[in-house]
């Protein structure tokens, strides 16, 4: 849940975005009025293929990139259960918007695992930095170099970089136990942004590729993916779950949004039909039962993850039930879309943009429902029902 009250920063000054205006972390009004710039820049992001500076600026504001930002460097370390009711929220109005901030919380979760020197150089200057990434699967080249590590190469996606002040690339690298997948923390200013996401859906998200030459990382600015799977000694409850507990979590949030937008939308339209769909009564049954499912599926995993136990069955859980909420979200969108009738068909329909991103959000791996169902069985019985 948002609560109504800005969280409380640090007395030495950590706690302002740039231009000197402070972050209210994900507070009902922060988030409020993020949805409503995103409502009105969506037509204009998905124009620019990326975000508009105006709704970047509100992420950061809503208190989105410090949300999991550990309180030594004034972050929130927050909840999942916040994030996914802001994350919802937002794809309301925009889901480029919504996947970007949903990022930018995420990668600042996983970059407080990095060692406590990286995570100095990100955030001495405090906590509302916006960190884009592409670290699965492993791309572009690693080779060491002196105290760290030469990248060169492009990577690709990475959501929202245009807008991230770090980028998060992951590699392979020969380790002592051999092959390992490294992730790198960059500074945006060291890399090249290629004007490569044309894509279907989530047009606003700016999900593009990035390239580096001859960039050095050195070593404190670099982990490994296992390192995610260990929890955190003294650490906030958001830093002691594992990452295959919450990953799909945080890609499931927007889809919840974008099918309320949908349900929404199609409901003021039936109601001013002249000759409504022959089946709009089941139509509107059938797919706001599936939106419903969907959030409490969403919320029941979020505090999983804020207060449950953690172990083998929860992270499976949590993945059954992100996955079963994204392909509840699809299914209802997509009916909604079909008894639209033309009209769904403008480029400026609600309904049209909805169903592009409900479909391009839904195929991403983490989401996909066979991976989370074999791990699943396997968690519940043992059976070794194949890779996830």
């Amino acid at each position: 849940m948002l609560s109504e009250a800005g969280n409380d920063t640090r007395a030495d000054g950590r706690g302002g975005v740039r231009g000197g205006t402070r972050s209210e972390g994900l507070t009902a009004r922060a988030v409020g009025a993020l949805a409503e710039t995103a409502r009105r820049d969506a037509a204009r992001a998905e124009e620019l293929r990326r975000l508009t500076d105006e709704v970047a600026a509100g992420i950061t504001l809503a208190g989105f990139p410090r949300h999991f930002v550990p309180r030594r460097w004034g972050g929130t370390a927050g909840g999942f259960g916040a994030l996914v009711t802001g994350t919802a929220a937002v794809a309301e109005s925009c889901a480029g918007a919504a996947w970007c901030a949903a990022l930018y919380a995420a990668h600042g979760r996983l970059a407080a695992y990095l060692p406590p020197e990286g995570q100095r150089d990100l955030w001495a200057g405090g906590p509302d930095v916006r960190i884009s990434a592409a670290v699965v699967p492993p791309q572009g080249r690693a080779e060491r170099q002196g105290d760290g590590w030469r990248l060169d190469g492009e990577w690709r996606p990475a959501s929202g970089a245009d807008h991230a002040d770090w980028i998060l690339l992951a590699s392979w690298t020969e380790g002592a136990a051999g092959r390992e997948h490294r992730v790198f923390a960059v500074p945006r200013a060291e890399l090249t942004v290629l004007d490569t996401w044309h894509s279907a859906g989530l047009r606003g998200s700016g999900s593009t590729s990035v390239a580096a030459e001859a960039v050095h990382v050195p070593d404190h600015r670099t982990l490994t993916l296992d390192t995610l799977l260990v929890p955190q000694r003294d650490a906030a409850r958001c830093h002691t779950v594992p990452y295959p507990m919450v990953a799909a979590l945080v890609f499931a949030a927007p889809l919840a949004g974008i099918a309320r937008a949908a349900l929404r939308e199609w409901t003021a339209g039936a109601r001013r039909a002249a000759n409504p769909h022959p089946a709009a009564h089941t139509v509107l049954s059938q797919a706001s039962a599936r939106i419903h499912t969907a959030g409490l599926l969403l919320d029941g995993a979020a505090d999983r993850a804020d207060r449950g136990e953690v172990g083998a069955l929860a992270v499976a859980e949590n993945r059954r039930d992100a996955a079963t909420a994204a392909v509840l979200c699809r299914e209802a969108v997509d009916a909604l879309f079909l008894a639209s009738g033309i009209g769904a068909q403008t480029p400026g329909s609600v309904l049209q943009r909805a169903w592009r991103d409900a479909a391009a959000l839904a195929v991403h791996r983490t989401l996909d429902p066979d991976a989370a169902a074999r791990g699943y069985a396997e968690a519940v019985l043992g059976t070794g029902g194949g890779p996830a």
